[in-house]
């Protein structure tokens, strides 16, 4: 593993000391599963467009087509 200084605005850093003495963890865990989350985030909304390129609206509504055109049962209404 390797160090990294950091600065953080003044009330940052006084919500992460606040949380992580809530959540009796290191100001470093904090960080480092804060950064984990965000490159996750990253990550896949990067697979999401990737995705979304090789879609087809084509087939999309190919597919749709076959769905029956019915009421929803009343559990199912929004």
């Amino acid at each position: 593993m390797s160090g990294m200084n950091l600065n953080l605005p003044r009330s940052f850093e006084e919500q992460v000391v606040a949380l992580t003495q809530k959540e009796e963890i290191s100001v470093a865990e904090f960080v480092t599963v804060a950064v984990a989350e965000k490159l996750a985030t990253l990550a896949t909304a990067d697979y999401l467009a990737e995705r979304a390129k090789r879609g087809s609206r084509d087939k999309l509504l190919a597919v749709l087509s076959k769905a029956a055109d019915i009421e929803p049962e009343e559990w199912d209404k929004l």
